[in-house]
């Protein structure tokens, strides 16, 4: 039968859930998902919070929970094996269940540390896109001014997660046009990865 294995940090909720059940689901995010949402499962502890309080999700046949947005498809299965390998648990298991919802490109963790370190740029929303199109269009020599004031911003990094804030990027998903410089952000403004505040930033050299 099809297997699939997960490794999962022996400190994770997620993984006591797992040894008591025998049966796990996986979600396939697509490369449009948000920063927010995956610090929002990754970075945040189901023994604080329920995650799925605030998303779509249903219950699949081995009883586990499967995300419905923000998601290219799941799998479920149950657990044929585990080994133990100090820090985590790798969990064996056989697919019982599995299904497609999109046809757009799966996200993989090498390409989520990319958007995450600012060396991929995530789609910027169309609202925002054309409103800067508009302003860029109004003065040449204003875009130009625009340009170098933004190149000469500086980045900020998260201590806690180690996501880098790019002026010349903004937070589109937080509603943060690009331009804007980290000094400027309002100051309820938190990591889209992990939600800490603007405190947890250092400034990079």
């Amino acid at each position: 039968p099809a297997t699939v294995a997960i490794s999962i940090n022996k400190k994770n909720l997620t993984n006591e859930f797992i040894k008591a059940s025998n049966v796990f689901s996986v979600s396939i995010l697509p490369k449009s998902v948000p920063l927010s949402f995956i610090g929002h499962f990754g970075f945040k502890s189901g023994r604080e919070m329920d995650k799925y309080q605030s998303v779509s999700y249903k219950i699949g046949v081995t009883g586990a929970p499967v995300l419905l947005e923000n998601t290219v498809g799941y799998l479920e299965a149950e657990v044929i094996n585990s080994i133990d390998v100090e820090t985590h648990t790798i969990f064996i298991g056989k697919v019982v269940q599995a299904e497609v919802f999109s046809q757009e490109e799966p996200m993989t963790y090498a390409y989520y540390h990319q958007v995450k370190s600012g060396k991929v740029t995530q789609e910027v929303p169309a609202a925002i896109k054309e409103k800067h199109i508009a302003q860029d269009n109004t003065n040449g020599k204003e875009k130009e001014n625009k340009k170098e004031v933004q190149e000469n911003m500086k980045k900020y990094e998260c201590e806690v997660c180690g996501y880098i804030y790019d002026p010349a990027q903004g937070d589109p998903d937080s509603g943060i046009a690009p331009g804007t410089a980290f000094e400027d952000l309002p100051e309820d403004w938190v990591c889209p990865v992990c939600g800490v505040g603007k405190d947890q930033f250092v400034v990079m050299e």
